[in-house]
């Protein structure tokens, strides 16, 4: 017994500088030379600091509406619902959903609502959302921010973030990025 003490003893100690020393150390390294420094891309608009990487809620008919979120926009509490396709909690939850988007998009037939704006990321906190779920809003924005579609149109192909290298994942739009341009759009 005394010969697997010593070894056992070792093997801990460098467990413990390894992983809760070196390799934080590592990681926070890496984040240094991030952007920011590791401390996230960060938009400053009107006066306030956002997360351009963190989603955040609109439901105002002004604004392009965000992907919803499983925890609230909550970015301490990252995650899914964890429910799955077959819950009934989780249907009720999506189609209750789908009424207020369609409540607020009159004309807008269920089949063409995209996905993404009626169920949550697995993270809660995309800030992201396709480029058909922004071109599905137009006729709603136009309509409350006396806009030509036409110049909404041009405003959303002009956020468009092409995918990694062309390559990898589906064009996207950073919904607070949009928002921003809409009311600069709207000032002019």
């Amino acid at each position: 017994m005394k010969k697997h003490i010593l070894p056992a003893i070792k093997l801990s100690i460098a467990c413990i500088v390894l992983f809760a020393v070196l390799y934080p150390l590592a990681v926070w390294a890496m984040g240094q030379l991030g952007p920011n420094h590791g401390k996230g891309k960060m938009i400053n608009y009107n006066g306030k600091r956002y997360y351009s990487n963190i989603g955040q809620s609109f439901t105002a008919d002004k604004y392009f509406w965000s992907r919803p979120s499983a925890v609230n926009y909550n970015a301490a509490g990252s995650g899914g619902s964890n429910k799955g396709p077959s819950n009934q909690e989780y249907l009720k939850q999506v189609q209750a959903r789908i009424d207020t988007f369609m409540a607020h998009n009159p004309g807008i037939d269920k089949s063409q609502i995209p996905v993404d704006l009626v169920t949550a990321s697995g993270s809660g906190l995309d800030p992201n959302i396709s480029v058909k779920a922004a071109k599905i809003q137009v006729k709603r924005i136009a309509a409350v921010r006396q806009i030509n579609e036409m110049k909404l149109n041009k405003l959303i192909d002009g956020q468009v973030e092409k995918s990694l290298w062309g390559l990898f994942g589906p064009e996207k739009i950073n919904v607070l990025k949009l928002n921003i341009a809409l009311d600069k759009l709207s000032r002019e």
